[in-house]
């Protein structure tokens, strides 16, 4: 091929206006019938009465053969591909225009012949069997060489990013030849890295095959140029399988083509824009577990055609599980949050997705408890899932009141509220902090199961044989992608440069995505009787030293050479690992793997609750701490750590010991 040649008329201007202006319809038809009535002159090459008809006779089967091309062409849609991006399937339907076209100009002569008693027929076969041959093999040249020099053309004219594509399939072929067929893209397949050893090396599409190696990774991409490897959203849980470990560990950039379901393959106007939806993976994509389609009838049949309230609607697990609601076919959402442009950021995302379903936007404050009354008295809510709460840990640390006053008075006044007006569940999202706690936020969520579960039981124990609620609490750990992740702050610290820093070296947290965490809260309040506290099995604990680590590495950057990392001590409250459960509890299974029961010990409403007001009340006037102390008595295994409330764990200590000593001399 003469490249300098190509390289004169490849200007980038053309190949835009090559995709944008495909050949219209009725030209690749002229075309077509151009090529037809050229060739079918060769029937008149034959001597009179050679192979058939005679002259006069002939000149009636050249017109038959050409409307019979023309038909079988309109018919078969020949006309109706993009010569630069024709395909198999293209050639394919020439094929069939052709021997169609033949096959019924060769049924029309034999009925001729018979309706004629002329044992000559309009054509003879050999002509007829000569004309569709050459027909169909400049057709199919045709369609071949413009997409061919149309290639030669983008290749020259666009500077791309040479990649391998992973895997050898007849989707991984499908997407490297059309990253290399894309005008304008950003991308140019020079191989495919297969999974199946047993192919070896060897071609496809024109592309070398090249057997997965982990040991000789950097070799294998070093010999293509290239550090930049591209899959299919699909082989997400293979790389999830520890198979993206060896391409990090190697240096190679990672590339996933995701949302393909937006991607028209065979656009009949332009070329599909593949590059668009090429991005490089995100460590969440690694850390999630496969999606869950949570299509249980039973919620289904609870939250359909229902009012359900949601609180902290605007935060990252509120909103989703308002998302999931709504696929739900609620008939009336209440979304309650202090945060008033999310909230109508949702409103509008809602309006825009479920049209159908009447969302009430409810500013308010869980502290308010007029405020969260009159809800309760004009919506009637038939559902609650209790999302607000204050969940920093460092920052509860230093506002330690507010904790008190929204997590657990807040908690408190909904829950009341939801006793008063017959809701049928009321579903308390909690934390693992709340196991074990050694910060006041945990403490604070913990104080507020407690009081749930032990209002639960009080009313049970009360009101037999009236309605009951139904209260429920959930357990779970981090999520990837919220607000207060620590994912989006080394993404940030990473494209500033560095440091990345991160509290401990051997400090570990469980994930799992937003989606996975509502789902599974959805489930479990559809589960739950009342009184439970439902436990997530929230997979594998990670380190989140690693995490930087390889966070790192997909940005393409080299850990302690690009990128520092800075250890920078214990935050006020933190610990180095999160507990789901503390060391006298156990779990009960349930129908769902992934979640469990909890066998916590339970409170005495009638005794905790003048504890609670207490506390509620020194909150309210400042009192921290008293108010701390009254926490500590509530939970008994809340210690504090690296936090300025170690001071009252000594005092505590020391009462206990004069207390030991007073019995003793008594």
């Amino acid at each position: 091929m003469n490249y300098s040649i190509l390289e004169k008329i490849s200007d980038t201007r053309l190949v835009k206006l090559l995709q944008a202006a495909p050949t219209p319809r009725w030209v690749i038809f002229s075309i077509d019938m151009l090529i037809i009535a050229l060739v079918s002159l060769l029937i008149f090459v034959f001597p009179p009465g050679y192979f058939g008809a005679n002259p006069a006779l002939r000149q009636i089967g050249y017109c038959l053969l050409l409307g019979s091309f023309a038909i079988m062409n309109l018919l078969t849609g020949t006309y109706r591909c993009i010569l630069r991006l024709s395909v198999p399937y293209d050639l394919m339907k020439t094929f069939w225009c052709v021997l169609l076209s033949c096959a019924t100009v060769c049924l029309v002569s034999i009925v001729y012949s018979a309706i004629a008693s002329d044992h000559r027929l309009l054509i003879g076969i050999l002509p007829l069997l000569l004309v569709g041959t050459v027909s169909m093999s400049l057709m199919m040249s045709l369609r071949v060489l413009v997409k061919y020099f149309y290639e030669q053309l983008v290749a020259i004219s666009t500077s791309r990013e040479p990649v391998i594509v992973l895997g050898s399939t007849i989707n991984a072929l499908s997407l490297a030849a059309t990253l290399k067929n894309e005008a304008g893209g950003h991308f140019t397949p020079v191989a495919m890295l297969s999974l199946n050893s047993a192919l070896g090396e060897s071609k496809i599409g024109g592309l070398p095959v090249v057997p997965f190696d982990a040991e000789r990774l950097p070799e294998i991409f070093a010999k293509y140029n290239t550090d930049t490897l591209i899959f299919l959203q699909t082989q997400m849980e293979q790389m999830r399988n520890e198979l993206a470990e060896h391409f990090i560990n190697a240096g190679i950039k990672l590339k996933m083509l995701n949302q393909i379901d937006e991607v028209d393959l065979n656009a009949e106007t332009s070329a599909p824009n593949i590059s668009a939806h090429v991005n490089a993976i995100k460590i969440e994509d690694l850390l999630g577990r496969p999606v869950i389609k949570n299509d249980n009838p039973l919620i289904q049949d609870m939250i359909q055609d229902s009012t359900v309230l949601i609180t902290g609607a605007a935060g990252s697990i509120g909103s989703e599980i308002v998302r999931q609601v709504a696929a739900f076919g609620a008939a009336r959402i209440v979304l309650l949050d202090q945060a008033e442009t999310p909230m109508h950021d949702m409103q509008l995302e809602m309006e825009e997705k479920f049209p159908d379903i009447k969302i009430v936007l409810y500013v308010a404050d869980v502290q308010n408890r007029s405020r969260l009354e009159r809800l309760f008295v004009e919506y009637r809510p038939a559902y609650v899932f209790h999302a607000a709460a204050y969940k920093h840990v460092p920052m509860m640390e230093r506002n330690p009141s507010e904790a008190i006053l929204t997590n657990v008075m807040g908690t408190k006044n909904l829950a009341d509220l939801a006793l008063a007006y017959g809701v049928r569940k009321f579903v308390m999202i909690s934390t693992d902090k709340a196991v074990n706690p050694t910060n006041i936020m945990g403490a604070s969520k913990r104080i507020a199961e407690i009081y749930v579960q032990s209002l639960f039981f009080h009313s049970a124990h009360e009101r037999t044989g009236h309605h009951l609620p139904q209260f429920i609490t959930t357990r779970f750990g981090n999520v990837l992608g919220s607000n207060g992740s620590v994912i989006p702050i080394f993404r940030r610290q990473i494209e500033n440069g560095g440091p990345i820093t991160v509290t401990h070296r051997d400090i570990i947290r469980y994930f799992m995505t937003i989606q996975e965490a509502c789902s599974l809260v959805l489930e479990a309040g559809c589960m739950g009787h009342g009184g439970e506290i439902f436990l997530f099995d929230m997979g594998k604990p990670v380190k989140i030293y690693d995490l930087a680590t390889r966070m790192i590495m997909l940005a393409g950057l080299k850990p302690e050479k690009d990128i520092q990392i800075v250890e920078t001590g214990l935050r006020p409250g933190e610990k180095l690992y999160e507990e789901l459960l503390n060391d006298k509890e156990k779990t009960i299974p349930t129908g769902n793997k992934k979640i469990m029961i909890a066998k916590v010990r339970e409170y005495n409403f009638n005794a905790i609750s003048p504890h609670i007001e207490s506390l509620i009340r020194l909150a309210g006037e400042g009192n921290i701490h008293d108010m701390v102390m009254t926490m500590k008595a509530l939970v008994p295994e809340f210690v504090s750590n690296n936090s300025i409330f170690e001071t009252i764990d000594r005092e505590l200590h020391h009462e206990r010991e004069a207390a030991a000593q007073t019995a003793t001399i008594q």
